[in-house]
């Protein structure tokens, strides 16, 4: 199903029955699921407790839920970047934008459905300079927290795959810390103008 061995995100609307297909091809190997509608920082808690059970043979945990909270993913953050010795996660979800990206960042990712499409904004990330943050946050400071998140999403799209950018380790955090930000009902102008400061800082460096 991935390409690394260490298991993956699938994107799907059809989780029962793929935690059902998951489970059938790793047979005889042992698989342990958590299936849940809102998967919280107590089930992170017991996902852990689990993957640390030492075993001779892989064993697949697979992590379903509608929704996955923030300081869930946080907590399984290092557990998904170094797991255990012979253990493999599986994370599903139905939307991409459900997932932080730092723990997408330490996953590979595969989707059943169409992926949302972007529309390119009028912003350049590569090329970034304090008169056109400041005109992008203008306009863009009257979001509501829905549209917030989405606009974030998509800034982040357009960095990856249409400007083509290697992101560094603080812009992904950058990413992150502001859709938590967002849900904490932070200034939007705030953060997005936190979010574009990376990419101004890392043209400076370049020259």
């Amino acid at each position: 199903m991935f390409e690394n061995e260490r298991g993956g995100i699938l994107i799907t609307h059809e989780m029962e029955e793929r935690v059902r297909e998951i489970e059938e091809s790793r047979h005889p190997l042992r698989c342990v699921t958590f299936m849940r509608d809102d998967f919280k920082i107590e089930d992170a808690k017991e996902v852990i407790c689990e993957a640390y059970k030492s075993e001779e043979n892989t064993k697949t945990l697979i992590l379903g839920a509608k929704s996955f909270t923030v300081p869930a993913q946080n907590a399984l953050l290092k557990i998904l970047e170094e797991p255990p010795r012979n253990i493999v996660f599986i994370l599903l979800a139905p939307n991409k934008s459900t997932f932080l990206p730092t723990v997408r960042s330490r996953l590979s990712l595969k989707q059943e459905h169409t992926e949302r499409l972007y529309e390119t904004l009028p912003v350049t990330l590569k090329s970034l300079d304090l008169a056109g943050l400041f005109a992008f946050v203008k306009e863009n400071d009257r979001l509501k927290k829905h549209e917030a998140k989405a606009l974030i999403e998509q800034l982040m799209h357009q960095a990856i795959h249409l400007e083509n950018l290697p992101l560094s380790a603080s812009q992904l955090e950058g990413f992150d810390k502001a859709l938590r930000l967002i849900e904490l009902n932070s200034r939007f102008q705030s953060v997005l103008v936190m979010v574009l400061m990376n990419f101004i800082r890392e043209v400076k460096r370049g020259r």
